[in-house]
């Protein structure tokens, strides 16, 4: 990393909050057992890496926000366990964020991938702003449900693949980090490329005046006329349509960085 990054890492439940509870396994025990195995990876690899805890000790979840506050953390990550209502219906990990759109959701969709690339089955990502632990933080938060704890093939396959899940987690929050030192990638659509710098400041002109989002991107002796800079590449799609049927001739770009 070029600067040292501070992740900040929560081992969900603990001390007289257990968690969730299957045959006398805890859910605090394993999220502890996770979060320190995903931390030393992190440290590893160049991340000031913090935790709520470290030891079976219990803590408000607005307790755990303020402490992820308080040192400033780039991202925050909150390690759990799921579980059903009816034992052994439910299979696989799920990442839970405020809302969707941003880094959150950029590092939950990292580290879900990870996941299943190593065999968990994904669940997705869920949108749930009234979690205090991602509502309270003023940082880019996740909370990894990983694999449910009342089912015992999750519970064999967390044992088996333990390490390997672990190197899961940290690699999509490397990702993560690595891609907002990079700046996100963003979709634009581009309506024109002009050897001439007036005639591509007068397309960017008249697209402003129809409300576009237009602006003029040089690159080697061209000018590249394009409008917008979306995330979500169905935004992208929507604007290239739009442009379409305004008479534009439109392509969809990728490129990354800060706009």
């Amino acid at each position: 990393m070029a600067d040292m990054r501070r992740v900040v890492i929560d081992a969900g439940h603990g001390g007289r909050e257990p968690g969730a509870i299957y045959n006398g396994r805890l859910e605090k025990d394993d999220t502890l057992r996770l979060a320190l195995a995903v931390g030393q990876i992190l440290s590893d690899n160049g991340v000031d890496v913090s935790y709520t805890r470290v030891t079976d000790i219990y803590q408000s979840p607005t307790e755990k926000a303020e402490m992820a506050n308080r040192w400033d953390g780039d991202l925050f990550l909150s390690i759990h366990r799921n579980a059903m209502p009816v034992p052994g219906s439910a299979s696989g990990i799920q990442s839970l964020i405020y809302e969707a759109g941003g880094e959150a959701e950029r590092m939950a969709e990292n580290i879900n991938r990870q996941l299943v690339n190593m065999g968990w089955k994904d669940l997705g990502i869920v949108e749930r702003p009234g979690l205090v632990v991602l509502r309270k933080t003023d940082m880019p938060a996740v909370l990894l449900e990983a694999g449910f704890i009342d089912n015992p093939a999750d519970n064999q396959f967390f044992e088996q693949h333990f390490y390997q899940t672990a190197q899961a987690v940290a690699d999509g929050v490397l990702e993560t980090l690595r891609q907002e030192e990079e700046g996100p990638e963003y979709y634009q659509i581009q309506v024109g490329v002009f050897r001439d710098r007036d005639a591509a400041s007068r397309m960017v002109e008249r697209l402003t005046q129809e409300g576009y989002p237009a602006f003029m991107v040089a690159d080697d002796g061209l000018y590249k006329v394009r409008v917008g800079a979306y995330l979500d590449v169905d935004n992208a799609a929507w604007m290239e349509k739009t442009l379409r049927a305004a008479g534009y001739p439109t392509v969809m770009v990728k490129e990354a960085g800060r706009y």
